[in-house]
């Protein structure tokens, strides 16, 4: 009677308590607990005796000292005490897998799917080759400028004073001035034929070295003979006119040059228009001579201040 009694303990501590007394396993043991290769049904955990079964705590209310440990709930067929596991595949990379009892989620941002494809070259149409640039013509180089010459810079012009003698050391004249107005046809007027040796000055244009055109005429000849000016168409440019003023300065004109002109052509703005800086004129007879018209044209000297003394 006795012995009937322990076989039917025996059999029923056998059959295992009711799941849940057994301590719970880690969520990643599936993975982590059961390395690729491994032949045995329990792989050693972390602190193992390195005997076939694990060292797990011990069921609550159980006095052996190692039971056979129930399948996880949710394991799978194969992760059950005693089923080889299959081996893991090459490809997945080791580590930690996912908790095979939470729902996988979405896959984390960052991941490129597409890969845009490269186009065939063969495929695409062919790029048209840029046309070959005109050659451009040499610059021309650019023509020098040509600047005039600059007349050289003369003393500076004089207050209004007086002419009063008139010298041109190369022909040897050193004559008196007087004073000249207009006609009633605004003509110059002439010294008087009774005094040969007489200049007369433009009274209303520039003093002797003032800022303006002065203008000095005289005789070429008379009945009697050559006048004052009779050897002006000899001066050549670069000679030497001086004319004495009233307060004692002498105004220095050197000669630019010489010009003959028909009486019925006279350009009277070249003549006399200002210049812009002292300048001296001139004046006397020329061309052919009629006893009844006098001469057909006139002698110009064109000269313009370089010195006071």
């Amino acid at each position: 009677m006795a012995v009937s009694l322990l076989v039917v303990v025996g059999v029923s501590w056998d059959r295992g308590e009711e799941p849940g007394t057994v301590t719970a396993l880690p969520p990643d043991f599936t993975t982590a607990a059961h390395p690729a290769g491994s032949g045995t049904g329990t792989a050693a955990l972390p602190g193992a005796s390195g005997t076939g079964d694990a060292a797990l705590p011990r069921p609550s209310g159980t006095g052996a000292g190692t039971a056979a440990r129930p399948a996880a709930p949710d394991a799978p067929a194969g992760a059950r005490a005693g089923s080889p596991r299959p081996p893991a595949s090459p490809a997945r990379t080791p580590g930690p897998a996912p908790d095979s009892r939470r729902t996988q989620g979405p896959r984390p941002p960052g991941v490129v799917t597409n890969t845009p494809r490269t186009p065939n070259p063969a495929t695409l149409p062919p790029r048209p080759r840029p046309a070959a640039a005109a050659p451009r013509p040499a610059p021309k180089p650019a023509a020098p400028a040509v600047r005039k010459p600059r007349p050289p810079a003369g003393p500076r012009p004089l207050p209004r004073s007086r002419a009063t003698r008139l010298l041109i050391p190369y022909l040897r004249l050193d004559a008196p001035i007087m004073d000249l107005g207009l006609d009633r046809a605004r003509r110059l007027t002439a010294p008087p034929d009774d005094d040969p040796e007489l200049v007369g000055w433009y009274r209303h244009g520039a003093s002797p070295g003032e800022q303006g055109t002065a203008v000095a005429v005289g005789h070429l000849d008379t009945d009697s003979g050559p006048a004052v000016f009779a050897g002006l168409p000899e001066l050549k440019p670069g000679r030497i006119v001086k004319a004495r003023r009233a307060d004692g300065r002498i105004a220095v004109y050197t000669v630019d040059k010489i010009k003959s002109y028909e009486k019925a052509h006279f350009p009277s703005q070249e003549v006399y228009g200002a210049r812009g800086r002292p300048e001296l004129r001139l004046i006397t007879c020329g061309g052919s001579y009629d006893r009844r018209k006098g001469y057909s044209g006139n002698v110009v000297v064109f000269a313009h201040l370089t010195g006071i003394r």
